[in-house]
């Protein structure tokens, strides 16, 4: 039988952290990062992962990475189906190949490390996915000969876990930008063939523009991919390994037109390393082609969202971005991104992020900070910001300055979240930061950061549901929550209320 005949059928999935749409604000799943913690875990799932709506046990929008490999295999004819991970075993009988997304399987990223930390037990995410791959209906078709292929961002974590690659059976882990191979490895899985235990792409299998296929169907929050790569070289990023590509506005609008003409979403969250950049060659942003990106988007979507941006993006061009948020806000009363702070140390950004603040020097680092964030709050992004915390050779004056910092933010509207530094990108073979090498300076930082995101929560809350039928009820629950957590983080004695 051909390989991509019916009755070979490749099944996909991904664990229930992700196979969420976070009542659609895709910022509210960064609570998958947490371990059980003071509520219910039912109740505590329904917060941040709440499975998305399914038909049959076929999701009405999957993770958008998983969306792209199945138009890939799609379009080299194989028999392809996404399906929920809590509705596998209605049609694992039939497959040959079982193929499971992740973002984060183990715990073991930045700010799944952190909040184990804090609470001393395993996050959401790597429980689930061990739920997932410890279903006994998937033990039985691996029995029956079928083949698990793992893919997604959080898959170099089986490098330190390789035991459980073994324990569970899994033939092949992919790492990179897998369209070009992944139809070749699923090929050879059905075949039987001997497949590689761990592909790593290599820069010839990375794909160009034209060789990555638009999604078929929606992505959960209506995610849609602008470019690839990035152009800032931070050492402790894996994402600025990969070469820097543009997509052009028809490919782009045609999956924006995949999302909101489905009956799921009519919003489009842009996904790139650094909106801002977008058809630029260079670290300052193409004035033009941003804003025909977002005149674009906003006639064809109801909202808007950003994955990521710079900082320096926002402060080398506060006009643009003043227009920018002009033509958002036309719809809604604020957007979101995630943005890296990282330090507040000129010296520590010198050394692991030289281009972070380009075209400004690595010594204005901190004041291209407070510059941007402060635009961010008069134009009502509301920026999820990371620290980086135990990097490589980290001085107390370098912590000393990123408190700083934080102080001096505290009238923006923002979450400034630290994370324990995982060795990653350039520095991926430097030592993992433990809780047992924190220092009082690390703690106070910790604490800095609690007491900016307990000011702002609520205020955040109401934005993030403005609009919306259930607003009220989802700002109970969320704001009931919020108190919840700061006060059994002050009965541990972490004072954390504004003025102590």
């Amino acid at each position: 039988m051909p390989a991509n005949s019916v009755g070979n059928r490749v099944l996909l999935t991904a664990d229930q952290t992700l196979m969420s749409d976070y009542h659609k604000n895709i910022f509210i799943g960064f609570g998958t990062c947490a371990p059980s913690n003071f509520i219910p875990d039912k109740l505590y799932s329904w917060l941040f992962f709440p499975p998305i709506k399914s038909i049959k046990g076929i999701p009405v929008a999957a993770p958008y990475g998983l969306r792209k490999i199945e138009a890939q295999l799609l379009s080299e004819g194989f028999d392809v189906l996404t399906v929920a991970p809590t509705h596998i075993e209605k049609y694992i009988h039939n497959a040959k190949v079982l193929g499971i997304y992740t973002m984060d399987p183990f715990g073991l990223g930045p700010a799944s490390t952190t909040l184990a930390f804090i609470l001393k037990k395993e996050p959401f995410l790597a429980q689930c996915f061990r739920n997932l791959l410890e279903n006994p209906c998937i033990s039985e078709a691996k029995n029956r000969g079928m083949k698990i292929i793992v893919g997604g961002p959080g898959v170099w974590q089986f490098r330190y876990r390789p035991k459980l690659v073994e324990k569970w059976g899994i033939d092949c882990v992919i790492e990179g930008e897998a369209e070009k191979v992944v139809g070749k490895i699923v090929r050879a899985a059905i075949n039987d063939e001997k497949l590689p235990q761990y592909h790593e792409v290599s820069i010839k299998e990375t794909p160009g523009l034209d060789e990555i296929p638009v999604i078929e169907k929606p992505s959960i929050n209506g995610l849609v991919e602008i470019g690839r790569g990035c152009c800032r070289g931070c050492d402790f990023c894996s994402v600025t390994l990969r070469p820097l590509r543009w997509y052009p506005y028809e490919k782009i609008l045609q999956e924006i037109k995949v999302n909101v003409e489905s009956e799921y979403s009519r919003h489009a969250n842009l996904h790139a390393e650094d909106v801002m950049l977008y058809g630029s060659k260079t670290t300052i942003p193409n004035d033009n082609k941003i804003l025909k990106l977002h005149k674009m988007a906003v006639k064809n979507c109801d909202s808007i969202g950003w994955s990521h941006c710079s900082l320096a993006c926002i402060a080398i061009k506060p006009k643009l971005f003043a227009r920018i948020s002009e033509i958002i806000l036309q719809k809604q009363p604020w957007w979101g991104a995630e943005i890296g702070i990282e330090t507040g140390s000129p010296r520590l950004a010198k050394k692991i992020m030289r281009a972070k603040a380009h075209p400004f020097k690595p010594e204005e680092w901190p004041e291209v900070v407070r510059t941007s964030m402060g635009l961010a709050h008069d134009y009502k992004l509301i920026p999820a910001c990371t620290l980086i915390v135990g990097v490589p050779r980290e001085t107390e004056d370098d912590l000393l300055k990123t408190i700083e910092l934080v102080e001096d933010l505290k009238d923006v509207r923002s979450l400034i979240v630290p994370l324990f530094f995982v060795p990653m990108g350039k520095l991926k073979d430097e030592g993992w930061f433990k809780e047992t090498e924190m220092t009082p300076l690390h703690r106070e930082l910790l604490i800095k950061c609690l007491r900016h995101g307990f000011r702002w929560v609520n205020e955040i809350i109401e934005l993030s549901f403005s609009g919306k039928w259930y607003a009220n009820i989802m700002q109970f629950f969320y704001k009931v929550f919020a108190k919840i957590a700061e006060y059994n983080i002050e009965r541990k004695g972490i004072t954390v209320k504004a003025g102590k």
